[in-house]
């Protein structure tokens, strides 16, 4: 594996010298000077993560959800077909904050301190002159301040995951606030955005002069499904149609935006996750309306119809009032004179998920769903519609597990306006990618330790046009869940009950939604992409277990 520093068909400075030769304005952007000969500029880096939010929700990438911010990112950028997460929240955190597989620095499953050679991502970018903030998730638990641990200037930290409108745990700079009292107007993804403004506008009084880094990680639409009333009701009747049809109509936009080329998948009916209530008890502690399977929609009653368009209301809701945050954000760069100069990243840390449990205060089955005192899951039916067109839900290493949106927008970066880019990538490759965008070099030695190389690649190259960035592999897992790409091949495992099932052999590049397991057909093949996976969790867990 190489690490970041590795030459690749168009380095950081190609690209921004076509760049520049290639515009009539003068722009100012890394190693470029203007016309007056200003001083170059590293930008400024907005790194922007969802929290369950399926492949297919945004309106860019197939969905019905307005999204208009996402949209406009966009339309101005350049969005990845095969951009993968773990699977998982916290192991996909790690990898986007350290640059490392989680299992490379203990982090899957989370076990105690990150290894002392880790580093964080402001550990990387303070010395090259930035400022560095957070704003909402974190979960990065081998480093649990964000300040001290981390090496942010500023962070607001919430870890209370259960209520979005009334969090008790959550802390900024490392110090605890006191609990939200019941009945007030926060609302989570609210708060974490008007958290990041605060941080930006002191940046911009204080700090013009630097550049910054603002690591934005929203806590929707993980459950429990909570949404302001006048957002939920912009989607009251809106998914009575049902998860069939919402999923084959995502599924038949992506392929005529060219996304995607496969053929749409089954419903997997018995496939969830383990720790799920089991129905009669979600129908217990819900009530008749809900569902514990994806089944096909019309085998429901209409009281379980009208329930789930309920619940998928509640979840277009979240992503919606996500999507007018992020506009926020967004809105206050142009008025700061910040925007021009920032390179925006988004993505979600997992895929749309199928998990049914009840946390936190509980379910009070008589109030109104989306409210702070219900307690409601997406589910298996809406989630298999999220994750259109792919293949299960969060935690599972197939497809619809791991496949990510994500979305590069650049004003300065010279990025073409609006096209795709097939070339894979991983949230490991972000902090490469950073770091050549901040002019910064990797190096092998921290705090005294020597530090592993970096096994993601930087997707720089991939900016300006859809080339292919060479690695040995891509390897994922999670629980009982595993997988390993090599080029266009993937090899995966899933759960049967609660142990791991045998290998199944997919090529993506004819089949990316995983419906025909050619194992059988390519024993030769399946040994060698085994033995590479085997290798490498080996390699891995060793790794985490130096100091």
């Amino acid at each position: 594996m190489a690490s970041p520093a590795a030459p690749h068909s168009l380095s950081r400075r190609d690209f921004l010298r076509c760049t520049a030769a290639g515009s009539a304005a003068s722009v100012l952007v890394p190693g470029v000077l203007r016309a007056a000969a200003q001083p170059a500029r590293r930008p400024n880096l907005l790194v922007v993560v969802a929290d369950d939010m399926g492949f297919s929700d945004a309106g860019c990438y197939g969905g019905e959800i307005a999204t208009p911010n996402l949209d406009a990112l966009a339309g101005g950028g350049v969005r990845f077909t095969q951009a993968y997460s773990t699977g998982r929240c916290w192991p996909s955190r790690a990898c986007i904050l350290t640059g490392y597989y989680a299992q490379q620095v203990r982090m899957d499953p989370p076990k105690g301190r990150l290894p002392a050679w880790t580093r964080v991502l402001p550990h990387y970018l303070k010395p090259l002159g930035y400022r560095c903030y957070h704003s909402g998730k974190w979960h990065l638990n081998g480093a649990p301040k964000a300040v001290a641990d981390g090496g942010f200037d500023h962070s607001y930290k919430l870890d209370d995951h259960n209520r979005f409108f009334a969090p008790r745990n959550h802390q900024e700079d490392d110090v605890p606030l006191p609990p939200v009292e019941k009945g007030s107007d926060h609302y989570a993804t609210t708060h974490i955005a008007e958290r990041a403004l605060a941080y930006l506008r002191e940046h911009a009084r204080d700090h013009r002069d630097k550049p910054f880094l603002l690591y934005l990680a929203f806590t929707c639409p993980h459950f429990p499904l909570h949404a302001p009333a006048a957002d939920i009701a912009r989607y009251a009747g809106r998914y009575l149609e049902g998860w069939d049809r919402v999923r084959r109509r995502r599924w038949e936009r992506l392929r005529q935006a060219g996304m995607v080329s496969c053929a749409l998948p089954r419903l997997f009916t018995e496939t969830i996750p383990s720790w799920n209530l089991a129905e009669d008890k979600l129908r217990e502690q819900i009530g008749p309306g809900e569902a514990g399977r994806a089944v096909p929609w019309d085998s429901l009653t209409r009281e379980q119809m009208e329930f789930q368009a309920a619940k998928m209301a509640v979840h277009a809701a979240m992503v919606d009032r996500m999507d007018q945050e992020i506009g926020r954000v967004l809105k206050a760069l142009r008025e700061l004179g910040m925007a021009d100069d920032t390179a925006t990243f988004f993505v979600s840390d997992n895929g749309a998920s199928a998990e049914q449990i009840i946390r936190g205060d509980r379910h009070d089955p008589k109030a109104a769903p989306g409210s702070g005192e219900s307690y409601l899951c997406l589910g298996p039916g809406w989630s298999s519609a999220s994750n259109s067109p792919f293949r299960l839900h969060k935690s599972w290493n197939y497809e619809g597990g791991i496949a990510s949106p994500l979305i590069v927008h650049w004003p300065n970066g010279g990025l073409p306006a609006g096209q795709l880019r097939h070339t894979p990538a991983h949230f490991i490759d972000l902090l490469p990618t950073l770091l050549e965008l901040a002019d910064g070099e990797f190096a092998p030695a921290w705090n005294g330790n020597v530090t592993p190389a970096l096994p993601g690649h930087s997707l720089v190259p991939a900016f300006r046009q859809d080339t292919h960035i060479p690695r040995e592999f891509l390897y994922w897992h999670h629980g009982q869940n595993r997988a390993i790409r090599v080029d266009n091949w993937k090899l995966a495992a899933g759960v049967a009950g609660k142990a791991p099932g045998p290998w199944e052999l997919y090529d993506l590049q004819t089949d990316r939604c995983e419906m025909v397991d050619l194992a059988s057909r390519d024993p030769d093949r399946v040994a060698r992409m085994a033995g590479l996976w085997e290798r490498s969790e080996e390699e891995y867990r060793r790794l985490a277990d130096t100091p």
